[in-house]
């Protein structure tokens, strides 16, 4: 809105407008003004989740420290979508697909968040949605945001074949060509992009809400994914550096940096009042919602298998998950003290204040070195 206002209108009275034709200066106005929305609307927002009583169950099992943040502030991870989708609306192209796919995820997995919340607070406990009806609607909005990349491939230079980290000259294709002059079999073609899509998306989102257990860890990690996505996204738009650094060129996929801009500005602004002791918690209104808007950014910018080292936290504590459960079932016996992991170590004896410090470290090693990858190719 502002960007058409500054640009398309006004720039023509007042030539120096023209810098707003550059996606480097929405990207910072995007992120600045995401988290001033953060910073302003979060006290607000916390004194009114008090007032409507929302709060945070502790399930017993757990770190028995936790118990004291029970009735803590729930669902603010509304304050992360909306400061994340305000500054996209005003700074971006809105009619560019890219910018509203990315909404769409964002705003879909939200919603999912919000049920499961509600549900929760509703009931007084620790479940809301069951796990097979969050997996149902998680593929819902991942299915449409496949078969949206599939509709954008002939004018948008969007590509299905998979970019593969250290392997350059492999691109192996996700569409079956050999099935798309069948009259019966064609939409099986599509079946392994559509598939692989959403695991991504799902596994994303379900990483990023085991990750958020602790004050700060799962915004905090998100924050450097969401930067390095930030840097991917800019250089898959720039045709020089896609050169360069040999990945797939997406011309109009640049308006996503002011995306990935507002963001990490969001985050941050959160990040203010949910680090350690947290004075608000995102729920699953937060956490589906960032992990299915990266997995998204990370489908739209063919960087999928990077994803995992972007997020490289977050695929430790999904794994921790699997092992634990699989352990037991298989062998009757744990691996870990609890899962995710980020309890084993407090179960340990680390502080929070320890195991999030140094998550966040891990998790910025992790995406430094997927940046690295970019020319290791």
């Amino acid at each position: 809105m502002l960007y058409y206002l500054l640009y398309h209108v006004l720039q023509r009275y007042f030539s120096p407008l023209n810098v707003f034709r550059y996606i480097t200066v929405r990207t910072v106005y995007a992120s600045l003004t995401a988290m001033f929305l953060g910073l302003v609307f979060g006290p607000w927002l916390i004194r009114r989740l008090r007032e409507l009583q929302i709060g945070q169950y502790i399930r017993e099992e757990g770190p028995q420290e936790h118990q004291k943040k029970a009735g803590t502030p729930t669902m603010g991870g509304v304050l992360i979508v909306l400061s994340t989708a305000v500054p996209t609306l005003l700074w971006a192209d809105l009619t560019n697909p890219f910018i509203l796919l990315s909404l769409f995820a964002l705003i879909g997995f939200a919603i999912i968040g919000f049920i499961d919340d509600y549900a929760k607070v509703s009931k007084q406990r620790n479940l809301g949605l069951t796990a097979k009806k969050k997996i149902y609607f998680q593929v819902f909005v991942s299915l449409v945001v496949g078969i949206s990349l599939l509709v954008l491939v002939t004018h948008y230079a969007y590509s299905t074949q998979l970019m593969i980290p250290f392997l350059k000259r492999l691109h192996p294709d996700l569409v079956i060509h050999s099935l798309m002059n069948s009259a019966h079999l064609w939409p099986l073609a599509f079946l392994p992009f559509l598939v692989f899509v959403c695991v991504v998306i799902v596994g994303s989102s379900n990483a990023v809400n085991l990750t958020d257990g602790l004050d700060g860890l799962a915004i905090g990690c998100t924050v450097i994914a969401a930067g390095a996505l930030t840097v991917l996204t800019y250089v898959s738009s720039n045709s020089r550096w896609a050169a360069y650094l040999e990945i797939q060129y997406i011309p109009r996929v640049g308006e996503l940096t002011v995306f990935c801009g507002a963001l990490v500005g969001a985050s941050l602004g959160f990040l203010w009042y949910n680090a350690h002791p947290a004075e608000i918690f995102m729920g699953d209104v937060g956490s589906l919602s960032l992990g299915g808007t990266l997995g998204t950014v990370a489908v739209i910018i063919k960087q999928e298998i990077l994803l995992f080292f972007v997020g490289g936290i977050f695929v430790i504590e999904a794994l921790s998950v699997i092992l634990q459960v699989g352990s037991f079932q298989l062998r009757g016996k744990r691996i870990f003290r609890m899962a995710p992991i980020h309890h084993h170590f407090e179960l340990l004896g680390w502080s929070e204040s320890k195991v999030i410090v140094r998550f966040w470290i891990a998790a910025l090693v992790f995406a430094l070195f997927a940046l690295t990858t970019l020319k290791l190719r």
